[in-house]
């Protein structure tokens, strides 16, 4: 397991990399790290992510209540204590404000066609949570639901979080997120998409079922099916210009 000191320079490294990227600017976004059953270790507020040092970071326990740090924590630290509680699993917390993946929010599209067969696997889908005021309830309400059946969101008008069971992996969904992001946005310019379904569809959710700390899935078979139908304004079908792909039948 990784000493807090190794913790604390890789959130430093990664925040370096989220404000080089352009994920971040000024002082947004925000990582964390569980140390062990009752302390996380976190980025301070009103500090830019790519200006920290490992002395900077902060300490607090799962109330939220600060135990160590000479900064003060993010006003957004109760939506990673919440991951925490309903993931288990997750040991790592980030959000950022990613561009491309930050325009669908803030357009109230969510990232939930299977496009593209890596953000399938790695990913399974990426829904759209409801906007909540930063730093309050309301985005935990929004959150909430999410959580336990996925591993990135989009906030509405607001952002994107991702978590994972180490920070790098974490940090890793951000930039997939972001990337698929910028390919979805190309098939809404083209005016086409073509999402995967059927069989292919259901070998993509197996072989994620097998990789090493992905849930099983992030969406079932059924609900990626119906997206797939439910095509954007002024959006075709790649299935509708061509002989529809052959459906499988589960047996239930």
């Amino acid at each position: 397991m990784a000493t807090e000191h190794k913790l604390r320079k890789g959130i430093v490294a990664f925040g370096k990399m989220l404000h080089e990227r352009g994920y971040v600017a000024a002082m947004d976004g925000n990582l964390s790290v569980r140390l062990d059953e009752r302390r996380v270790l976190a980025t301070p507020t009103a500090m830019c992510k790519g200006m920290m040092r490992s002395s900077d970071l902060v300490i607090v326990d799962y109330d939220g209540d600060q135990l160590t740090g000479r900064r003060h924590v993010s006003s957004e630290i109760g939506m990673h204590l919440l991951i925490y509680r309903l993931r288990p699993d997750i040991h790592s917390v980030v959000h950022a404000h990613p561009p491309t993946a930050t325009g669908f929010a803030a357009a109230g599209m969510p990232l939930n066609k299977p496009l593209v067969c890596e953000v399938v696997i790695g990913l399974g889908s990426i829904p759209l949570a409801k906007y909540g005021t930063p730093g309050t309830s309301e985005l935990a309400g929004a959150l909430e639901p999410l959580i336990p059946d996925y591993d990135a969101i989009l906030m509405s008008n607001h952002g994107v979080v991702t978590y994972g069971d180490t920070l790098e992996h974490a940090y890793m969904k951000m930039e997939t997120v972001e990337h698929f992001a910028k390919i979805a946005l190309v098939t809404h310019v083209i005016g086409k998409q073509q999402p995967l379904a059927g069989e292919e569809l259901e070998k993509l959710l197996e072989a994620r079922s097998k990789y090493e700390g992905l849930k099983a899935t992030s969406l079932p078979l059924e609900m990626y099916q119906q997206s797939c139908g439910d095509h954007s304004p002024g959006m075709k079908s790649a299935e509708s210009e061509s002989k529809p792909r052959r459906s499988l039948t589960r047996q239930r």
